[in-house]
């Protein structure tokens, strides 16, 4: 694809029922999520403009094998393969190994060195990914990171994908809340925070909404869990944590009122 290495191109959810997520998620986000791909029990995500990801149904298997309901993100590289070798050389490890798919492109699954899970991918495509789109409606607006390290993290991400820090806002006792870009300067995608005690380390991905009270009523009427907010952040936007109705996390962002 024509993005950058080390930018954001595609997020998936797991989940042991696509039927269930479905619903949710497009009666919470307004997203279109599709039908079963042919072959597999794979869904495409539809935001209002443009794919976001996809969803991506747990087997027997998998859940025996400890996969959970989860949010994976997918960073764009220039070479698999070389990404990879050089994760892994950092402290990261393989979850599951480089492999093609004819007409989409190559896939791997690795973590960093504090073992927080994604994929790095070299799509087939020569199309530039907008399933991170800072103030698209329905598109993912925000990367947070939370990791035991976030200074190991920084730099394990800003020599692995080129994801810089520019900037930081102090949160006292729980250290700094760091803001990430894809260029030196450039506009903040995320940030990167020490997790606080008992919170998972992971990355979770904010969509945006129109109506953030909205979206909080149905998230509650369909199943899912609100965990904080919605809460006011310094700019005047309004967000909030969820779980979905099967346990994995997420989170909503809107235009302040």
């Amino acid at each position: 694809m024509a993005n950058k290495h080390g930018e954001f191109i595609w997020y998936e959810l797991l989940t042991p029922d696509s039927d269930a997520s479905k619903a949710f998620y497009d009666s919470v986000v307004g997203w279109k999520i599709g039908a079963r791909l042919e072959g597999m029990d794979y869904r495409m995500i539809e935001a209002p403009d443009g794919a976001v990801g996809g969803v991506m149904q747990l087997t027997a298997d998998m859940i025996s094998g400890g996969a959970k309901p989860t949010w994976l993100g997918y960073f764009g590289v220039d070479d698999v393969d070389a990404a990879v070798a050089s994760i892994t050389a950092a402290g990261g490890q393989v979850h599951l190994p480089a492999f093609d798919i004819p007409g989409v492109g190559r896939i791997a699954m690795v973590t960093d060195p504090q073992g927080v899970p994604f994929y790095v991918m070299r799509g087939a495509s020569d199309g530039t990914s907008t399933a991170y789109s800072r103030h698209g409606l329905g598109h993912v607006s925000w990367n947070e990171l939370l990791t035991p390290d976030d200074a190991a993290a920084l730099a394990f991400y800003d020599k692995q994908l080129n994801i810089k820090k520019v900037g930081a806002m102090p949160m006292g006792a729980m250290g700094d809340y760091s803001f990430i870009s894809n260029s030196e300067g450039g506009e903040a995608i995320g940030a990167v925070m020490k997790a606080p005690p008992g919170a998972p380390s992971a990355w979770s991905f904010y969509f945006r909404v129109s109506d953030i009270e909205a979206a909080k009523h149905t998230i509650e009427q369909s199943g899912g869990k609100v965990a904080h907010g919605p809460t006011e952040v310094p700019g005047g936007e309004m967000v909030l944590q969820a779980t979905d109705p099967h346990g994995a996390r997420f989170g909503l962002v809107a235009p302040g009122k």
